[in-house]
C-alpha cells in the first residue's frame, strides 16, 4: 500500500513500516503482495545492506584510493596509519580507527576474499600494531 509521501506503508501488529521505493526496489512490490510476512521482510530490508551503506557513506577515515589492494602488508599499514592520523572525522585514537577499518574490510569481504589476500591483510594488522608501537598480537 502506498502512503501519501510515495513510500510503501505496511501495517503489521499495529506498527507502520516505511521503505523508500527507490531503495527497496523489488522488495517493496513483494511486500505489497498478500501473504508476505511484512514484519520479517521489513526488518531484513533495513538490516541487509548496512555494511554497504557504511562503506559508501562513512566518513570515519579518508582512505587513499585502493588502499586494500596494495601488494604488501607494510604499504597497507602505512597508508592506513597516514589516513588515520590525518583524519578529522575519527572518534577514537588513530590506531583504533585504522585497525577498525582494516577489520571491517576483512569481515565485509568474507568468503569472497582469497586465502592469499586474507593473509596479506592479516599481516597488515600486525604491521599496523608495530607502526603504532603496540604489542604484536600472538597467533
Amino acid at each position: 500500500m502506498m502512503g501519501p509521501d510515495g513510500r510503501v506503508v505496511m501495517r503489521h501488529r499495529s506498527q507502520v513500516w516505511h521503505l523508500a521505493r527507490g531503495r527497496a526496489g523489488n522488495r517493496a512490490r513483494a511486500l505489497e503482495s498478500p501473504g508476505t510476512d511484512v514484519a520479517a521482510t521489513a526488518i531484513m530490508a533495513s538490516k541487509k545492506r548496512w555494511s554497504q551503506h557504511v562503506t559508501e557513506h562513512s566518513h570515519a577515515l579518508d582512505l587513499e584510493p585502493a588502499v586494500f589492494k596494495k601488494r604488501t602488508p607494510k604499504e597497507i599499514a602505512r597508508s592506513l596509519k597516514r589516513s588515520a592520523e590525518r583524519s578529522t572525522h575519527r572518534k577514537s585514537s588513530p590506531f583504533h580507527s585504522a585497525m577498525s577499518m582494516l577489520t571491517f574490510y576483512i569481515n565485509r569481504a568474507g568468503r569472497h576474499l582469497g586465502a592469499g589476500r586474507r593473509q596479506v591483510l592479516t599481516q597488515a594488522k600486525q604491521e599496523l600494531r608495530v607502526l603504532f608501537g603496540r604489542e604484536p598480537h600472538r597467533s
